[in-house]
């Protein structure tokens, strides 16, 4: 077991230093989007109990270089993943027999196999819907370039920060 153990504190590892770097953009873009997205008549900031999963985000202008915009929607989301070539994937040693364990969209050049493990869409959306995520995306990088950038984090730390609290 001290070869797993060790897998495992490397991906922990690893996964603390990655979360640690976008950390901060992250947040200020979730802010951003939450600030820029036009609100419905009667809207309150949160999702009513009626709504529907699987819904979007999207900032105003999000297009703009630099603008980031919040995906739950299964069809934006492929989308988003298939026009930038990347591929899904879970960290490998996460999951157990019934479950993925962490998703991530992997990018060519990026992590590669020794710690991702490529699955299907369906067994990405179902994960992403159990533990209620959301994507966070950039479609354009500040110079209008096509920009990979994404995090995935919480439905509710998402509603939070575009609701201007913190969670």
């Amino acid at each position: 077991m001290r070869n797993a153990a060790e897998l495992l504190q490397q991906t922990l590892k690893e996964e603390m230093e990655t979360d640690r770097r976008p950390a901060g953009v992250s947040r200020r873009l979730v802010k951003e989007a939450g600030s820029r997205e036009p609100r419905k008549r009667g809207e309150q900031g949160r999702r009513g109990r009626g709504a529907s999963r699987g819904t979007s985000r999207r900032a105003a202008g999000s297009r703009r270089g630099g603008a980031a915009h919040i995906l739950t929607e299964h069809e934006e989301i492929r989308r988003w993943a298939e026009e930038r070539g990347a591929h899904l994937a879970c960290v490998r040693g996460t999951g157990g027999k019934e479950d993925t364990g962490m998703i991530r969209l992997d990018f060519p050049g990026w992590s590669g196999p020794e710690s991702l493990q490529p699955i299907e869409w369906d067994q990405w959306f179902r994960k992403f819907d159990e533990d209620n995520l959301a994507l966070l995306v950039q479609e354009q990088s500040r110079p209008g370039e096509k920009s990979n950038f994404n995090k995935i984090v919480s439905r509710a730390a998402a509603e939070a920060n575009r609701a201007g609290t913190r969670r």
